[in-house]
């Protein structure tokens, strides 16, 4: 393995971490409210204006816009495309409705088999930005060993004290994580800047949470609740920015399967220690907990390890 592609992996395991911490906080920050719908939206909709105030304000920002909308204008690259932040809003509300009931390292071991099944399935139908990428024998060990590691520590949990649908929704929201990162390195490949692909994502994901809001209110009128007045509650939305636009631009590095791998372990290893340390829960983190995370950390460096092309006859 090649040092930047060492250095890539290094950043993808530092998005991960970033997504387990905003985890905990957006989760934080619904308990708080009682309102995961709303603390989603905060979410998302502080993201977006940092990230449009970054876009906006560089010439190479609003150039990619530009050609982003002359791309789609002139069906160069597909509407759906645009969409990957609507999986990003189901991330941000899946984090917000169930870390407060499960925790950071329940949610993440869901959250890492949603994005190890996305990201074997974007590698193979060549969705992302570096096409197909071949799923070589120690890749597909590599995913597996995922599986297993997930499976040994949700199978810990199932009996009953956890109701199944908060298991079910990181679970969903991690496969949709890995077509988001393949849409938005599409988009940044198109716009020749992550700063332009992050803004597309946050917009879209920001518009999904408020249609959101704005049902539910049609449906189930009732009053607002009171937003806490700790300021560290509403930094998700900044740590958002960063992960997601760093990593439009490491899935060209490491194709999809490897960057879910990296944040994967990132995301396990940060929420053992927010879980067991900084903000201990009542599940508390069991034995399969760590056992599962040592097993995705196995998973990363077996699926890193490179298969060389048998010469032929």
């Amino acid at each position: 393995m090649t040092r930047t592609r060492i250095l890539a992996l290094i950043a993808a395991v530092l998005c991960g971490v970033l997504m387990a911490v905003q985890a905990r906080i957006n989760g934080e920050l619904a308990s708080r409210m009682d309102d995961g719908l709303l603390a989603a939206t905060i979410s998302f909709g502080s993201g977006l204006v940092i990230i449009g105030v970054v876009t906006l304000s560089a010439r190479a920002g609003r150039r990619g816009l530009v050609s982003i909308a002359r791309s789609v204008a002139g069906g160069e690259f597909p509407a759906w495309g645009l969409l990957g932040g609507a999986a990003g809003a189901a991330l941000v509300f899946s984090q917000s409705a169930t870390v407060g009931l499960i925790g950071v390292a329940l949610f993440s071991i869901a959250l890492v088999a949603g994005q190890t099944v996305s990201g074997v399935l974007m590698d193979l139908w060549g969705v992302g930005p570096a096409g197909r990428v071949p799923i070589t024998v120690t890749r597909g060990a590599g995913a597996a060993l995922t599986l297993v590691a997930v499976g040994w520590s949700v199978l810990a949990h199932l009996d009953g004290a956890i109701p199944l649908w908060a298991i079910l929704a990181p679970l969903l929201a991690g496969i949709g994580v890995g077509w988001q990162q393949a849409m938005n390195g599409r988009v940044r490949r198109v716009a020749s800047s992550a700063a332009s692909a992050t803004l597309v994502n946050f917009t879209v994901g920001t518009a999904v949470l408020l249609l959101g809001i704005l049902v539910r209110a049609l449906v189930v009128p009732g009053r607002l609740p009171t937003l806490p007045p700790e300021p560290g509650l509403y930094v998700g939305g900044a740590l958002g920015c960063v992960f997601i636009g760093a990593t439009a631009l490491l899935v060209y590095r490491l194709g999809s399967l490897l960057l879910s791998l990296g944040t994967v372990a990132g995301q396990m290893i940060a929420s053992l220690v927010i879980d067991g340390v900084l903000a201990p829960t009542d599940i508390g983190v069991p034995v399969s907990t760590v056992v599962s995370v040592v097993l995705a950390l196995a998973a990363i460096v077996v699926a890193s390890i490179p298969v060389r092309p048998r010469p032929r006859p």
